[in-house]
């Protein structure tokens, strides 16, 4: 069993969010590439209120916003995002079954004709609120479990909350909601995501989507939690060997955008993508991030003080896609963008530095993407590793993030040859998996 060091407390657990910051500026000018582009998905957190205490949550949830929107805002932007195109909406926290008009605010989603889904922690996902959901519309709901029942708890922040979770796949399927998973590798679960996968196979998941903790928010706070770069000669092969697994019961893997890049295993894990590979961040060109307060993202992860485009209590959602810059600023992006290792990236072009939402938690700056298996792969060549060590702790707020220095360093001799073996085969742990 994992034994994962206690959590910090010298920051409070559920900080207050600060009110929008209203009246952003938008630009005079609309490019033909700014009306091309469209929010196919709007990812929706509806309240920043939640009933779990998790290690790693990125927007540090528990207590609502102070000026989320009411009912009445709530349903003039779903009408909004309907005209704008918009083809399918999740609905996310904190815990969106929290506030009090969910179902209305669903059923306004699935009235004009968009697919609606759900994230929950599942903690509160009871048969009633199962029934709610079905009322409401949901098309299929994924449910948050990370580890083995003690890890998850443990990185949940409440006991029990791995049974409820368990029991939330149970509930949604009896309403006859299909049902999905995602997880968040965190580096203390590391060795525990082949194990889990047997439960949620059996429980009935039609897909997987799967990501790593990125040292956002509460997960900035412990950098233990977050793994190295270097750890992705693990993560990649334990992936590809979880879609192997997967694919036998025709269970879907959707890795997420933080997964990748080019390395051995991008066709088995991507080839049905239109490009047969991963593609450069799509913020701001196909995805939508909307915050409870009514403040719009180009992608619902990214950090609200470098990323708020606007407020749809100030300018129309179209006014504030197509001339918020920090919504345009992947339309445009070009190799002259990338520094670091990616910008001598023989697949930069292609790639474009990866995640915008990893590198900028990390950096501060978008356009160097440690967590690359190319990149990992290629340094190991060399001999070579890389890995973070915090220079500047996160402020304590929801959606912030540290300052990381990158550390390029000679691997082991201890640790080398296993490494090697890793990245050849496929099979094995690096030795510090364990620590």
């Amino acid at each position: 069993m994992t034994v994962l060091p206690p959590r910090p407390r010298s920051l409070p657990l559920a900080p207050l969010a600060a009110p929008a910051r209203r009246h952003l500026p938008l630009a005079d000018d609309v490019g033909p590439l700014d009306r091309a582009y469209r929010p196919v998905l709007a990812v929706w957190e509806l309240t920043l209120q939640c009933d779990l205490a998790c290690r790693h949550c990125g927007s540090r949830a528990g207590r609502a916003r102070p000026d989320e929107l009411s009912t009445a805002e709530a349903l003039d932007l779903v009408d909004q995002i309907a005209a704008m195109g918009t083809r399918e909406v999740t609905l996310i926290g904190g815990e969106a079954y929290l506030r009090d008009d969910w179902v209305t605010i669903g059923k306004a989603v699935r009235a004009h004709g968009m697919e609606l889904s759900i994230t929950t922690g599942g903690r509160g996902m009871s048969p009633e609120r199962a029934r709610e959901a079905k009322e409401a519309g949901v098309q299929t709901a994924s449910v948050s479990i990370d580890a083995l029942e003690a890890t998850h708890d443990a990185l949940r922040g409440v006991q029990g909350s791995w049974r409820a979770a368990m029991d939330a796949l149970r509930n949604l399927r009896a309403e006859g909601i299909p049902v999905s998973c995602n997880t968040q590798i965190a580096r203390p679960a590391l060795r525990e995501i082949e194990p889990l996968l047997e439960h949620l196979v059996a429980a009935g998941m039609h897909s997987w989507q799967v990501a790593m903790t990125v040292p956002m928010g509460r997960a900035a706070d412990e950098p233990a939690l977050v793994l190295e770069p270097y750890q992705v000669l693990e993560v990649m092969p334990l992936i590809a060997r979880a879609a192997r697994r997967l694919k036998r019961d025709r269970v879907r893997l959707w890795p997420g955008n933080d997964i990748g890049y080019f390395g051995p295993y991008e066709t088995e894990l991507r080839g049905a993508m239109p490009r047969g590979h991963m593609a450069a961040c799509g913020a701001g060109r196909g995805t939508l991030g909307i915050e409870a307060d009514g403040t719009l993202k180009g992608c619902p992860s990214l950090p609200t003080k470098d990323y708020a485009g606007g407020n749809v209590r100030d300018d129309s959602v179209k006014d504030i896609w197509e001339r918020a810059a920090p919504l345009r600023f992947t339309r445009q992006r070009t190799r002259d963008d990338l520094w670091g290792w990616c910008a001598t990236c023989y697949y930069g072009d292609d790639c474009l530095g990866g995640c915008s939402w990893t590198s900028h938690v990390v950096f501060g700056r978008t356009g160097n993407n440690p967590f690359c298996h190319h990149r990992a792969l290629e340094l190991l060549s060399q001999g070579l590793r890389e890995r973070l060590v915090l220079a500047t702790p996160a402020p304590g707020e929801p959606f912030d993030h540290g300052i990381f220095t990158l550390v390029t360093e000679p691997w082991p001799e201890t640790e080398l040859a296993r490494a090697r073996e890793l990245a050849a085969t496929g099979e094995g742990w690096l030795l510090e998996a364990t620590s």
